[in-house]
Order: structure tokens, then C-alpha cells, then sequence
């Protein structure tokens, strides 16, 4: 069984692999290879359905996230943390659209929103990383993630 405590870093590795399988799908249809390309984006659209879970439980259990950086850093990680955010929120609509569309043999519509689709998908998925190593590598809380 996971620990609680284990599911920041689980996520900062489904965020890590949903962006390798969107980098290869990416290369693959630019290379004309579609059944490649399928499968990546479809790994990476499960790979993020895992972390969506994950988050929402690590959150809903162990609430909001402490960041321990002080000084100039604090406006810089939140101006950062709140563009994330609303990206995620964004691309947490466009891709079951994006794949209903392909999936559908839609493919004209769905290239359309997925010129949109890939890069802020491949957005969220950087920045969450990044995110993750500043608040929990960088300037982690020091009383630990979610004390006082």
C-alpha cells in the first residue's frame, strides 16, 4: 500500500511519464507513424487520469500544500503555481475532447484542437514537475508539507 505521504512523489512520476509518452507521440505523427502515436496519447491520457486520482486524493486527505521559499522566490513560485493551475483546469477539459475527436475518426476536427491540446498538455505536465521539485525539493515547508 502507498503511503499518503508517498503520493507527491507518485505524481511528480505519472507527470514525468505522461510527458515522455506526449513527446513520442508527438514524434510519431510527425513521422506518419498513427498507431504509434495512438498508443502514446492514449498512455498519456491514462497516465494522467492516474495522477487526476491520485492528486484529488492526496489533496482531499492531507489538504493544501505549504511552500517553505521565502523572499523574491514566494511571488515567483505562486505567479508560476497559479498559471499551472489554471492550465490544468484548462487541459483537464480539452483532452477528452481532443481524444473523443480521434477516437471518433474526427480527425480534421481533431487536429484543429489539438494543435492547442499538445502544448498545454506538454505545459501542465513540465510545470508540474517543476512545481513539485520546488515545493517539496527546493524550498520544501519546514515543518513538513501541510503543518501548522
Amino acid at each position: 500500500m502507498i503511503d499518503l505521504a508517498d503520493l507527491p512523489h507518485l505524481n511528480a512520476a505519472l507527470n514525468a511519464a505522461s510527458i515522455v509518452f506526449l513527446a513520442f507521440g508527438y514524434w510519431y505523427i510527425r513521422t506518419g507513424r498513427v498507431d504509434r502515436h495512438r498508443a502514446c496519447m492514449l498512455a498519456a491520457a491514462v497516465v494522467s487520469a492516474a495522477f487526476l486520482v491520485s492528486y484529488l486524493i492526496y489533496h482531499f486527505n492531507a489538504g493544501l500544500a505549504r511552500f517553505g521559499g521565502e523572499g523574491v522566490i514566494r511571488p515567483v513560485y505562486f505567479g508560476f503555481l497559479i498559471v499551472h493551475v489554471i492550465a490544468a483546469i484548462v487541459i483537464t477539459l480539452l483532452v477528452p475532447i481532443t481524444l473523443s475527436r480521434a477516437l471518433a475518426r474526427r480527425f480534421d476536427r481533431h487536429r484543429r484542437i489539438a494543435r492547442w491540446t499538445w502544448p498545454l498538455w506538454m505545459y501542465v505536465g513540465v510545470s508540474g514537475v517543476l512545481v513539485y521539485v520546488m515545493s517539496v525539493h527546493l524550498f520544501p515547508y519546514p515543518g513538513g508539507l501541510h503543518a501548522g
